[in-house]
């Protein structure tokens, strides 16, 4: 057993209200610079609906994530070397503009600048890419709180694989059944299939804490990690020739804070913590024979940071204390492995990925209160929840592989948990039995009603700063993607290899963020010189 710690999220899709400040203030921090107006770190979906950029769960197509051989090993479905080698200068296996969509702006100059007229100036779309006017045909969030899906709906790839009943009973009742709101963000996952299929091994892996991380030095823009990536959560820069991609905020969580994304969500929907994990167990939990299966094998190879051996190799594996502790503390495994009700954005292709998701619930008890009925009644809601007009099927492709069974089991945990804590409020005898119907206690009912629904900050965001030994190292790399001068703005040879040198900067402790960032001011420009990174950001 080798204990190693990931860091991991978890987001309670009951509580997104589509929004977008996650996006937004995601793009104004990391992706708000030439050569990414098309990225989006993070993006909020509409279900159902294409995702963005279209359709990217259709593998078929895209050929992302692993695929089992039949010997039980892992190969890429994008192919192996040799395919890889004979493609190296030409990698099609991935979406063009037109699948994410032509960034624009508009014409404002020209509202204030025409010339006197019987007709009221207009400001054209502008493409952010070539200048010129543009047509309007696409976006990220083009399906946003269901626009724009009446004429889209029939692509949704996931759709496209319910049966026939199914997918006729959401095209014909469409307009009134509900959607839920689905943010993604990388998936820092444990068996990263970009990294594998990186020629130049300039993504990796930090053993520190699992985050995934494209080094700008070596990327050499081939793109084949684009293909790899089966969530489609790898871009490229068309200026400087590189790969970037979500680095979990990694200059916050060094110093104890939660992402740009979760520091900013209106719902408090995410949750940060520590997952100690097997290592060694990764390949062949992910090599599991069975895709409805992958989803146990991912939790199993989870560690009890309670369990006196975890914590002994641990230790043995260099894991701080505080690490332990944190992940003794985490949120996130109390969702994932203790209450399960967190569940994995598709298994099957075999990544492991750690950023996971509560399903929505909220739509059943809608559902029960406009027929009438007393929706928070036990009987109701568990009756309810096997006649969604959007079916469990559908949210059993995204999470568990097609495995309905286990996303009824959660739909009915959440919907037991309501049940009983109306109960706890109502000063009503606590019903026992509701929560043994789930295979829970009334004492976990409680426990996990506080997490979901009235945690504090430092409940929702367990994150041990980085190690005083490395702070060293620490204090003289930061990423400067956003600076002119940076690694990968450099200009581009004929490969787009060209890249600056690493830029020293100095990250501010824990202490002085938190104080710049609670300040009733902002911080002066010349103060912040020296620095790159959304650490700079502070909400004035």
């Amino acid at each position: 057993m080798r204990v190693m710690a990931q860091v991991a999220m978890v987001m309670n899709l009951d509580k997104c209200i589509g929004c977008h400040t996650c996006s937004v203030t995601c793009k104004q921090a990391w992706t708000n610079r030439a050569g990414t107006e098309y990225v989006w770190f993070n993006n909020v979906e509409t279900r159902p609906g294409q995702g963005y950029p279209r359709r990217y769960e259709d593998q078929e197509k895209w050929k992302g994530g692993w695929v089992r051989t039949a010997t039980g090993g892992l190969r890429l479905r994008s192919g192996g070397r040799f395919q890889k080698l004979l493609s190296i200068f030409a990698s099609p296996v991935q979406p063009k503009l037109d699948d994410y969509y032509e960034p624009w702006t508009y014409d404002y100059e020209n509202l204030v600048s025409a010339p006197l007229s019987d007709d009221f100036p207009v400001a054209r779309p502008k493409s952010l890419i070539t200048g010129e006017d543009t047509k309007i045909e696409w976006s990220a969030n083009w399906d946003d709180s269901l626009g724009g899906t009446a004429e889209t709906l029939a692509n949704d790839p996931i759709l496209q694989k319910l049966r026939k009943d199914s997918a006729e009973q959401i095209k014909l009742e469409y307009e009134k059944s509900f959607m839920f709101f689905l943010p993604r963000i990388c998936e820092h996952c444990l068996n990263p299939s970009c990294m594998a299929a990186c020629p130049s091994g300039a993504i990796y892996k930090r053993a520190e804490d699992g985050i995934v991380l494209v080094d700008q030095d070596k990327c050499r823009g081939w793109r084949q990690c684009i293909t790899g990536c089966p969530y489609k959560k790898m871009y490229f820069n068309h200026r400087s020739g590189k790969a970037e991609k979500c680095h979990f905020c990694y200059p916050r969580i060094e110093v104890g804070l939660p992402t740009v994304c979760s520091e900013t969500c209106v719902g408090r929907l995410r949750y940060i913590g520590i997952i100690l994990y097997d290592a060694d167990a990764v390949t062949k939990a992910a090599a599991v024979k069975d895709e409805q299966k992958l989803y146990e094998a991912q939790l199993d190879i989870m560690l009890d940071p309670h369990d006196p051996e975890v914590i002994a190799a641990a230790k043995l594996g260099d894991i701080p204390d505080e690490w332990i502790e944190a992940a003794q503390k985490s949120p996130v495994y109390a969702l994932i492995k203790h209450f399960k009700v967190a569940l994995p954005l598709h298994p099957e292709y075999r990544t492991m990925p750690m950023v996971w998701y509560i399903p929505p619930l909220s739509p059943v008890v809608d559902l029960l209160r406009e027929q009438g009925h007393d929706a928070e009644a036990p009987g109701n809601l568990f009756g309810a929840i096997d006649a969604l007009r959007i079916p469990v099927e559908y949210l059993a492709e995204l999470f568990t592989a097609g495995d309905a069974d286990i996303v009824t089991l959660v739909l009915q945990k959440l919907a037991a948990m309501r049940s009983y804590m109306r109960g706890v409020t109502l000063r009503n005898e606590r019903d026992e039995s509701l929560a043994e119907a789930v295979g829970m206690t009334g004492k976990a009912m409680e426990q996990m009603y506080r997490l979901l629904a009235i945690a504090k900050y430092d409940e929702r965001y367990v994150i041990p700063p980085a190690h005083r030994d490395q702070a060293h190292n620490l204090e003289e790399m930061g990423c400067s993607l956003e600076e002119e001068g940076g690694p990968g703005m450099g200009g581009s040879g004929p490969f787009g290899e060209a890249s600056g040198g690493p830029v020293p900067v100095a990250i501010e402790s824990f202490n002085a963020l938190r104080d710049r960032a609670t300040a009733d001011t902002a911080a002066s420009s010349e103060s912040l010189r020296d620095r790159t990174g959304d650490t700079n950001w502070d909400g004035n």
